[in-house]
């Protein structure tokens, strides 16, 4: 059964948001609705939920403060904030905190169900990865080897969910596992072949080139988005993987479609 608890002060929102959710889950989803940031943490900490979708601007404890507090407390939960305001005005302190995605009001059922699908599927990498960690013990030890190509497919999985994430390390993937992180750094090279700052920092520009196709988007929003704390960080390991600027990726994608 999934657990969706909705935090928003406004009537008309909790009905729109529960009933995206009830159309798109049936039977398969249990919705809670509160009307606070004080209520959303005592709740979500009591009921723990799997996915909570949470305004920004509430009165009392702004959904910011809530989600920090829920995060301390259950560091798994998938927030996704609902807003009437541009994500960059909370985007450093929101990707600081992990929240995987957001929502424009007024809200559309669709971009709920997509961002509630791919918060459960992020969920799910990530439990499944956890349940793993006791065959990595073992194989550490050397017990069942064969069985390394799995936890590096599960560990894939969940790289492609999160890349977004600040705190994205070999070190905290190993520490999921409970299994040294230099023994998954030579794991992880001898079945994909590069190595794992590689590979999270091609999610990253991959993605970041996708978005910077929209020119509505900052470069900077876009930084924050992919995982980068800073804009000229982001722009250096941009350069150095696409040879152009953010900038002069986006202007050749535009040439390009005025070429068309």
């Amino acid at each position: 059964m999934i657990k969706i608890l909705i935090a928003d002060d406004e009537f008309i929102e909790r009905r729109v948001l529960s009933r995206a959710i009830s159309n798109h889950y049936g039977n398969e989803a249990t919705i809670q609705c509160v009307v606070n940031g004080k209520k959303a943490v005592d709740v979500a900490t009591l009921w723990d939920p799997d996915v909570i979708l949470m305004d920004i601007e509430m009165p009392g404890l702004n959904g910011i403060d809530a989600a920090r507090d829920i995060l301390l407390q259950r560091p798994s939960a998938k927030i996704i904030f609902v807003t009437a305001y541009s994500l960059f005005e909370y985007a450093h302190e929101a990707v600081k905190l992990g929240i995987i995605d957001y929502i424009l009001k007024p809200v559309d059922e669709h971009a709920v169900t997509e961002a509630t699908d791919r918060a459960l599927r992020q969920l799910e990498a990530q439990r499944q990865l956890e349940g793993f960690a006791q065959e990595a013990s073992k194989m550490e030890k050397g017990e069942g080897s064969d069985r390394a190509s799995q936890l590096i497919a599960k560990v894939l999985k969940y790289l492609k969910q999160n890349y977004m994430r600040y705190d994205l390390s070999l070190e905290k993937v190993s520490d999921i596992l409970n299994i040294n992180a230099s023994y998954l750094s030579v794991l992880f090279k001898r079945c994909t072949g590069v190595n794992f700052v590689s590979f999270v920092t091609d999610l990253k520009i991959n993605a970041a080139k996708e978005l910077l196709k929209d020119p509505l988007r900052s470069a900077n929003e876009i930084a924050e988005m992919v995982g980068y704390e800073s804009a000229s960080y982001f722009t250096r390991a941009f350069k150095k993987h696409t040879g152009m600027t953010p900038t002069e990726y986006r202007q050749s994608c535009a040439a390009k479609g005025d070429s068309k």
